[in-house]
């Protein structure tokens, strides 16, 4: 739960990012250096990046965020900075999405956390097949 000056709020939402065409693409350092991206642009929104872990072809991330966030924008943010970032860094990615020039599907999948018990979503993001 965080406190600021005006309200009190505990708003979470469960996001998943698919790569384009659904290739399978990532290692763990790649996962690795998402995460650590993911977390910085979360912060940039002072939002926290609660979870992250991901397979070959997908990320799941569990974020909490200030109610003067849309989702929208965040995840916006969080996808083309990632994609950017990643490309830039990691020539084998850059080469494998040379044409399309980006990494992520357009689509993405977004829920607000409260009805399942936050137990549930964590075990969840915890039991993905992440890549060696």
């Amino acid at each position: 739960m965080t406190i600021n000056s005006h309200c009190v709020f505990r708003l979470h939402v469960h996001l998943v990012f698919v790569t384009k065409y659904r290739h399978s693409v990532f290692a763990d350092r790649h996962l690795t250096r998402c995460e650590e991206i993911t977390r910085s642009v979360c912060e940039d929104f002072e939002a926290e990046l609660v979870e992250f872990n991901g397979e070959a072809n997908h990320v799941h991330l569990r974020v909490n965020f200030p109610p003067k966030v849309a989702v929208s924008r965040l995840v916006n943010s969080l996808k083309g900075v990632s994609s950017r970032r990643l490309r830039q860094e990691l020539p084998d990615l850059a080469r494998h999405y040379w044409r399309t020039q980006r990494l992520w599907s357009e689509s993405y999948f977004a829920r607000s956390l409260g009805g399942a018990p936050l137990s549930t979503v964590k075990q969840y993001i915890e039991q993905q097949n992440r890549p060696l």
